[in-house]
């Protein structure tokens, strides 16, 4: 039986030549307890959706049907959950949770009210906080506080508009896992809005994809008929799991591949050759810039080591990293928040200084920040007034002060080109979306031609599908120039489909290197190819079963880091050698 239905819902915005249709002709039924997932890209129309679904926007045609009931409006039936918080920062944990429960149950006794604020703040986990203001919690947490206060209205239908998605990769995890247990305990029906297929995957009973607008509508469906509970890790190991997530994907990919559309003209790269902070001169030095005397340990971290000075003493944040880097390397970074990551990578970008060790790239030490390292950061740092040309060309002008200013203008609008933005060159970063912005930032990073490139979570801001386009941008460049690359990532996929090597961080304070994995996946990779392969998930199921080791400020041990690798080594061999006896059959 159908609980709720969209029927012939369409929207749009603005009238005349600025109408913008976001959705077109939306039709759906959900059944009453049923978990619905709807996923799509940013801008597709999903927060509009849920919006005409929980009665805070009414549509231009068609609607929104509960019970054999149109809605007019908002109603305590509906519980929203969206993506900022919208808490009452004046108020306690208790305090928010509260105020929704009153509102809704203002005939219940004060003591039955409390006793149902308490039972929810309970089942999210913050009892221990019940009494913190918003501002002195994480945001994990006030999303917490937000999904406690939906639940203790006691809706018959819960709508989550991407209440994850402004957290960190480990910390969505985190309530992922958290919130599939409460959704077992409450058995509600839930329409969840989403960009991330793991969280579909694991969470939902059917999954939704919504097409990109304008005039967006729905795809097709894709049941997950996979046991519940699911465990995160153990899912790898589960093809219906790897089958359904191949399926998803590639939907998704197909339909985003669709919308592009890039206008290239053919560049040429001129011979020019970037300054080298071996010399501050100009001439010899500087023809001979491009030339490498190291191949092999061509960066070098040794004993490096951090101490930052607090109130309360020295804070030892990194101890001991070592790493050696062959020249054309990629590796990524993962670990848990406050593990140092980003520490090791502002040293080695000259950003902040060495307390001991040494960081020594192509037989160089490293003091200070030089053109020959480029780092892309999480928030794209362009100059808002200046267009993405200008942007891009601030460095290169500066690179290379003996090319003409064509061979310049060649090389910046030959990464511009790369990256998809040749047509928007002209715009100014200011009219940029996020997304945009960072292609701007990849551009110019590689417009330098570094000696070392430096990516600290370049993605992370972004929604994970706009992140699969640009990982697949920064991996077309990549092949072309295979500089040496660094990358920080909370995302267990974007670590293995970027790198040669994923170097696993353990806890801080006193973080170190707590195991180095060899990613063996042929190169040129793309995400179609390594979701069909099977040691893809082998691969990704070692990453997930380390992070949950040092789960918590958890340390453990030697014994336990070898077990989860050897695992992988079995699983993988045991795969080589199903392969191998198929071919001999065949």
């Amino acid at each position: 039986m159908s609980i709720l239905e969209i029927s012939g819902l369409s929207k749009s915005y603005g009238e005349g030549a600025m109408r913008t249709d976001v959705l077109d002709d939306i039709n759906l039924k959900v059944s009453e307890g049923e978990f619905i997932a709807i996923v799509g890209f940013s801008g597709s129309g999903k927060t509009t959706l849920i919006s005409a679904l929980a009665g805070l926007i009414a549509p231009d045609e068609g609607g929104v049907i509960f019970k054999g009931k149109e809605i007019d409006g908002p109603g305590p039936e509906r519980g929203v959950v969206f993506q900022s918080y919208a808490l009452m920062p004046w108020m306690s944990v208790t305090g928010n949770v509260r105020l929704a429960v009153d509102s809704v149950f203002a005939g219940k006794p004060a003591a039955e009210r409390q006793a149902l604020a308490e039972k929810y703040i309970d089942m999210v986990g913050l009892t221990p906080a019940k009494d913190r203001k918003p501002a002195e919690l994480s945001g994990g947490m006030r999303q917490r506080v937000a999904v406690a206060r939906a639940l203790a209205m006691q809706p018959e239908v819960l709508l989550l508009d991407e209440p994850l998605s402004a957290l960190d990769a480990l910390t969505r995890a985190n309530l992922q896992d958290e919130f599939a247990g409460i959704c077992e305990q409450e058995k509600k029906t839930i329409i969840l809005i989403t960009n991330d297929v793991d969280e579909a995957i694991l969470l939902a009973d059917r999954i939704i994809p919504l097409k990109p607008g304008p005039k967006a509508t729905l795809g097709p469906d894709f049941r997950v008929d996979i046991p519940r509970p699911r465990a995160r890790a153990e899912m790898n190991s589960d093809d219906e799991f790897i089958r359904l997530r191949a399926e998803v994907t590639n939907y998704l990919m197909k339909v985003g591949a669709e919308r592009e559309v890039d206008v290239e003209r053919e560049i040429v790269l001129p011979n020019v050759v970037p300054i080298s902070t071996r010399s501050e001169r100009l001439p010899k030095a500087y023809l001979q810039a491009g030339e490498t005397i190291k191949v092999e340990r061509y960066l070098e971290f040794s004993d490096l080591k951090k101490v930052y000075p607090t109130p309360k003493g020295p804070l030892t944040v990194v101890d001991g990293f070592d790493l050696k880097m062959n020249k054309g390397e990629f590796a990524t970074l993962i670990g848990h928040s406050g593990c140092g990551k980003s520490t090791v990578l502002s040293m080695v970008a000259g950003l902040n200084p060495i307390t001991e060790g040494a960081i020594i790239l192509d037989g160089q030490h490293i003091t200070q920040a030089g053109p020959d390292r480029a780092v892309v950061f999480q928030a794209p740092s362009l100059m808002p007034w200046l267009t993405a040309y200008e942007n891009v060309a601030l460095g290169v002008d500066r690179v290379y002060p003996n090319a003409s200013a064509a061979e310049r203008r060649d090389v910046v609008e030959y990464y511009l080109q790369r990256v998809g933005l040749l047509d928007s060159m002209h715009r100014s970063a200011a009219d940029l979306s996020n997304g945009m912005k960072q292609r701007v930032g990849i551009a110019r990073a590689f417009a330098l031609s570094p000696k070392l490139l430096l990516l600290d979570e370049p993605f992370g801001m972004l929604d994970s599908l706009t992140r699969w386009e640009l990982q697949d941008v920064l991996m077309d460049i990549w092949k072309r120039t295979k500089v040496t690359a660094i990358c920080v990532t909370h995302d267990v996929d974007e670590a293995i489909l970027l790198a040669d090597r994923v170097v696993m961080m353990s806890n801080g304070p006193n973080a170190r290197i707590g195991n180095i994995m060899d990613v063996d996946l042929a190169r040129p990779r793309s995400r179609k190819a390594l979701l069909n392969h099977p040691d893809y998930y082998a691969y990704r199921e070692e990453l997930l079963e380390f992070l949950e080791a040092y789960e918590g400020g958890a340390h453990p041990t030697e014994d336990q880091l070898r077990t989860i690798s050897e695992k992988r080594a079995i699983r993988v061999a045991r795969q080589k050698k199903a392969e191998a006896g198929l071919v001999a059959a065949e």
